[in-house]
């Protein structure tokens, strides 16, 4: 029982020396997607929890709240490797451009940038003073950048969601923002000669539908 109550103890110092190592690599990683020494860490983290948790059930009838399975090293190793450094197989590539347009109603402009600074004052330090919210463009920007960045952050009560377009095309170079003044309005979203539409989704506001419901009734 003795030499059980040492392995397990060892066991468990594998798993905290791991864990250890896992955050030294995911700390170094600084955010990098696929990294190799994550990505190792993250194995050997995984295959030493799965091994205490399973010496723990032999000794004593119980488990952790892991619920892992072991991994082969090697064949991580050959997985990460073919997601790496693959050469694409498909000889001819292709670069996709999605154009998005959706417009909506003010029902209130005050009532639009009470909701911007409420969202601005969220994400200001308690000791420093938000700047006010001028016009209605700089709620909406503040709405996009509090929120996820997507249109999906617009969906507030004070935006009324009119008509909308996606747009999908081929192209043949990828937009560098930098060839465009930030004032530019329609030069990132211009397309160019050779670009290939692909195809085109019309969006409609649900309230719309409702409406007509409502009218049918």
């Amino acid at each position: 029982m003795t030499d059980q109550h040492g392995e397990l103890d060892a066991a468990l110092e594998r798993v905290i020396d791991a864990a250890r190592h896992h955050l030294a690599a995911v700390r170094a990683a600084q955010g990098r997607i696929d990294d190799d020494d994550v990505w190792q860490a993250y194995v050997a983290l995984n295959n030493a929890s799965f091994a205490y948790d399973e010496q723990l059930l032999d000794a004593f009838g119980e488990v952790t709240p892991w619920d892992v399975e072991s991994i082969d090293p090697e064949v991580a190793d050959e997985r990460f490797g073919d997601a790496e450094g693959a050469e694409p197989t498909d000889p001819h590539p292709r670069v996709i451009s999605v154009r998005q347009r959706r417009d909506y109603r003010v029902p209130s402009v005050s009532a639009l940038i009470r909701a911007a600074e409420a969202a601005r004052r969220e994400g200001t330090p308690a000791e420093d003073e938000p700047e006010p919210v001028e016009g209605v463009g700089e709620a909406v920007l503040e709405l996009l950048q509090s929120g996820d960045g997507s249109l999906g952050a617009l969906d507030v009560p004070e935006l009324e969601p009119l008509d909308g377009v996606v747009m999908v095309s081929e192209v043949g170079t990828p937009v560098d923002l930098e060839s465009f003044d930030d004032d530019d309005p329609a030069g990132p979203f211009q397309p160019a000669a050779d670009d290939r539409l692909v195809g085109r989704l019309d969006e409609h506001p649900f309230m719309e539908l409702d409406e007509e419901h409502d009218h049918a009734h």
